[in-house]
């Protein structure tokens, strides 16, 4: 069962299983246009995924050989995944922001070896220990590297441009650019009346941008062919700066005050304002915790494995271990940019220190 969900105003929502997560599902949303159906999102790659998001469709009145487009929140595979097979089932554009088109194309550019190989350097650049190292570097050695997550989403043929109102004929469906969690992420702002009457202007689906309960990661940007600086942590050196970038954008959501949020996962909710004051107060205290913790200087390793996360270190799975490292040098990354936080002169892995 997809379990669908009639949110008024030719807008419904689709819950897309990701295998294996958490998480459950992602929320695929489905809106009406004068030119007929448009998804936005596709949901994870896999048959049973597939499945739903079809029998879905077909709740909706509608089947994914009647789509006309989908529009591409951000480049994740659960978001993504299922894109490729969205076109070649109905001939539907598929737009996205270009960062995130860039990285789609190096995804599928680059050889899964390549990957592992940055993987390794990078984790080894932030202080990751020989034991996390070994299953990576016996893989690499014995030329074994499975595809990416994703690998198998189409490339988009239409650009997503940031304060553009999308060609659907019938609405008035309008990109903002909220760069944190991907670098091309993207909110869809619905500026018509809320079907309730509800005070507020208009809808937002927000991707992973504004979740009702989840703080999303927010990690450095992965690219094999980055610069060497990246890889030695000299942070300084870089104008990256993903939680810089999503500080920002969430201001740029709160000013939008919609009357309702569609967000990818859990649950629509209201007060887009409050929610986003909740998450810029759960940053600032983050960033004031690693200033303290780095008054003893630490590698991003070291700073991962001290950070408070949602369970104890040595219970957070292996790949996990790999996204928290990520985090915690875009955490890094912020402390340098804001002068609170410099590298150790002489360190080797680079370590850190509070200014």
């Amino acid at each position: 069962m997809a379990h669908v969900t009639d949110h008024g105003g030719g807008v419904w929502s689709i819950p897309v299983p990701i295998p294996d997560n958490p998480l459950g599902h992602t929320l695929i949303y489905l809106l009406a246009t004068d030119d007929g159906p448009v998804l936005i999102d596709t949901g994870w790659d896999d048959p049973g995924s597939w499945e739903v998001l079809a029998a879905g469709l077909a709740e909706c009145g509608t089947s994914v050989a009647e789509l006309r487009g989908v529009l591409i929140t951000h480049h994740h595979p659960d978001h993504h995944g299922l894109s490729g097979q969205v076109r070649e089932a109905s001939g539907a554009w598929i737009a996205m922001h270009p960062a995130d088109a860039d990285v789609v194309r190096r995804t599928r550019e680059t050889e899964p070896l390549r990957w592992l190989g940055y993987l390794v350097d990078k984790l080894a650049a932030a202080g990751a220990p020989d034991d996390h190292l070994a299953p990576l570097t016996a893989a690499l050695a014995e030329g074994r590297a499975r595809p990416l997550p994703g690998h198998r989403a189409a490339l988009p043929d239409r650009a997503i441009e940031p304060g553009e109102l999308l060609d659907l004929p019938g609405r008035r469906l309008r990109a903002v650019w909220t760069p944190g969690h991907t670098p091309g992420h993207v909110c869809l702002h619905l500026e018509e009346d809320h079907p309730d009457g509800r005070p507020g202007h208009g809808r937002l689906f927000s991707g992973d941008h504004l979740l009702p309960g989840i703080t999303p990661h927010i990690g450095l940007y992965e690219d094999p062919e980055a610069a060497a600086g990246a890889l030695t942590g000299a942070l300084a050196d870089t104008a990256i700066d993903p939680l810089g970038d999503y500080l920002a954008s969430l201001e740029r959501v709160a000013a939008l005050s919609p009357a309702e949020v569609l967000p990818a996962h859990q649950h629509p909710f209201t007060d887009a304002p409050a929610r986003v004051r909740e998450l810029l107060t759960h940053h600032q205290a983050r960033l004031a915790d690693l200033r303290q913790l780095l008054t003893t200087p630490r590698t991003p390793w070291q700073l991962a494995v001290a950070m408070e996360w949602n369970r104890p270190w040595a219970d957070i799975p292996y790949t996990s271990r790999n996204i928290a490292v990520s985090e915690a040098e875009a955490h890094l990354r912020r402390l340098v940019k804001l002068g609170h936080a410099e590298p150790v002169p002489g360190s080797e892995p680079v370590a850190y220190r509070a200014v």
